[in-house]
Formats: structure tokens, sequence, C-alpha cells
């Protein structure tokens, strides 16, 4: 079982010919992925992604006391570093490190009211300024995540044909949004693990899609290495049930996958795609880097039936990952 590909210049310039191939992979069928690639995309992407992965390498290497000074705790670690903040699946993970940015606005225009009411949108950008080894870091961050944007916008549009919402295109939701996020990833190097699932256990994104960029292995000197063994990477539990099956984004493609929000909007007739992240046998000199850019509405968004918005769906997703009390959330 393998995840549907398309090109990007069909995509982009012909995309009634792909809508066969996004019905295969993000409809209801059974052993549909819920998971779709863009291959053959420009050739400035790969070293816009290498680029990034070296930079994440030595953010997750620099002394924890100046990562920690990048957190921002009142936000619920949605904007800057975050490491052993998130619960997943009643566990606090530690396997990984994660930098939270809004590639497409440092600081959303909105009151501050709203601000104050959703800091986990809004209370903008951190970046690690004057921090040696990073200077580069924001201009990196920002370039990919506009270029996986970008593509994610285009793939939206070519979905219009089986989803209708209420006179808004999902392409204008997440173009209109300012609510859209990037996550980079740092895995710390891990010997072998006792779950499968043990680098980051089984959950829905709660975005319409979710932009992935295939993961780049390092070695401790930041060198790129093959993983650490075969079944190391991302894991999808395909429609209809079954075991997960192990899915290898090619390093020049991007993977999208739809998030809760788009199952909500749609009623459920397309689904989230639930996935986890597998350690393999591990090794103890081995990172993991990845990029994931959560494509979603903007708060006052209506998704749900009984007319909840994102930015309340937001809230409750956060509390069960972060174990907010009510005055936090």
């Amino acid at each position: 079982m393998a995840a549907v590909q398309i090109t990007y210049d069909a995509l982009l310039h012909d995309p009634a010919s792909v809508q066969a191939s996004i019905a295969s992979a993000f409809g209801s069928a059974p052993g549909a992925l819920g998971a779709i690639f863009i291959t053959d995309l420009p050739p400035a992407f790969p070293a816009l992604r290498g680029k990034l992965f070296h930079l994440a390498h030595v953010l997750g290497n620099l002394p924890p006391e100046t990562r920690d000074s990048l957190a921002r705790p009142a936000t619920a670690y949605a904007f800057g570093w975050s490491h052993g903040a998130e619960v997943m699946n009643g566990v606090a993970d530690t396997a990984k490190g994660s930098y939270y940015a809004n590639p497409l606005l440092d600081l959303p225009d909105v009151s501050a009211e709203k601000r104050a009411r959703y800091p986990e949108y809004y209370a903008g950008n951190v970046w690690p300024s004057g921090i040696g080894g990073l200077e580069e870091f924001e201009a990196a961050f920002k370039a990919l995540g506009r270029f996986v944007a970008s593509v994610g916008v285009a793939l939206a549009r070519a979905c219009e044909a089986f989803v209708a919402v209420e006179g808004r295109s999902i392409a204008a939701l997440i173009e209109e949004s300012k609510a859209n996020k990037a996550r980079l990833l740092h895995y710390y190097p891990a010997p072998a693990q006792a779950r499968a699932d043990s680098l980051c256990g089984t959950h829905l994104d709660h975005s319409l899609l979710t932009g992935l960029c295939a993961a780049m292995y390092l070695d401790a000197a930041g060198a790129p290495v093959p993983p650490p063994s075969a079944d190391a990477g991302l894991y999808i539990f395909p429609r209809g049930g079954g075991e997960a099956v192990q899915v290898k984004i090619p390093p020049d493609a991007l993977a999208f996958q739809m998030g809760e929000a788009l199952e909500l909007l749609t009623g459920g007739k397309l689904a989230a795609t639930p996935h986890f992240v597998s350690g393999g046998s591990g090794a103890d000199d081995v990172s993991r880097e990845t990029f994931a850019f959560f494509l979603q509405p903007d708060v006052d968004d209506v998704i749900g039936p009984d007319g909840e918005t994102f930015g309340q769906f937001t809230k409750r997703v956060l509390q069960r990952h972060y174990e907010l009390g009510p005055d936090q959330s």
C-alpha cells in the first residue's frame, strides 16, 4: 500500500487531471491513506529543506537554558521552543523538541482582546536573534514555510470539486487565515524503543491540511546519514481499519494529509489521518529533523455542525495535549 502521487506541474496547471488521484488519496474507500505526495517540485525546494533542517539540529543541541529562553508557556507553547510540555496519549513527550511559528505573519493584525483570548495564534513569532549559529534561522523557516503553504493552497483549490464550504473555498479559509502554524521538529537520538510509536504517539492533526517534508537524519556532527533502521519513520492507519502502513516521503517531494478541522467541516465526508512516528530500532547518535505546516482556518471560522469555531476547537485540542486548566484555555 503506497501513497498516491501527483506532480507539481499537473497540480498547478491542470488540476482537473489530478482529481481522481485526490479522491483516491483522501476518500473513504478502504485502504485509502488520507495522504498524497506532490512530486517534481522546483529545484530550489531541496535546498530550502536542507538548510532549515541543519539549523534545527543546531537548535536542538544548544544548552537547555538557551533553548528554554525561546519558550513561551503563556501561549501553550504554540510559539517558540517546546520540549517535554506536550502530553501524547497520557505521557509527557520528551522524545522531540519543537519550534513553532507562523511563516506568513510575524504579528497578526487583531484586536488586543482577541490576541489575549487566543495567544496560541496571535501572540506573535519568537526568533532566536543574537544566538550564534542561528543567524539564518528566521529567514530559512519563513522561506520553507511559504513554499509549503503555496503548494498546500494549490492542493486545496484542487479539492474544491469534492467539498463545498458555505460559500467559502478551503483555499480561501487558508489564505485569509491569521492562524496558520508551522512546526519544526528535532527528534533526539534514541536507543531501541519500547513502543512502536514512542517518538510521536498516534494522533490526529487539528488542521485542514498538513504539509509534511520528508525527514532528514543527522549524526552528532550534523552530517546526513541513513535512517537508523528500515522501520523508522512515519506510519498511517488506512481507512477501514487494519495495521499501520509505513509512509516514506521522497526527499524531493511534499506530503499532505488531512486534519480534524477538515473532517468536522465536511461532516465526516473526508476523514482526518491517524498517524504516528516510530524510532525503529533507534540509534544513540542519530537525530531526526522534519517540518510540518498546519494549514488551518482562522479562530472565528465555524467548522462544527453545532457552530463551534476553529478557535474553540483549538482550545479543546490544547487542553487535551497540554493538560491545561480552565484558566489557561
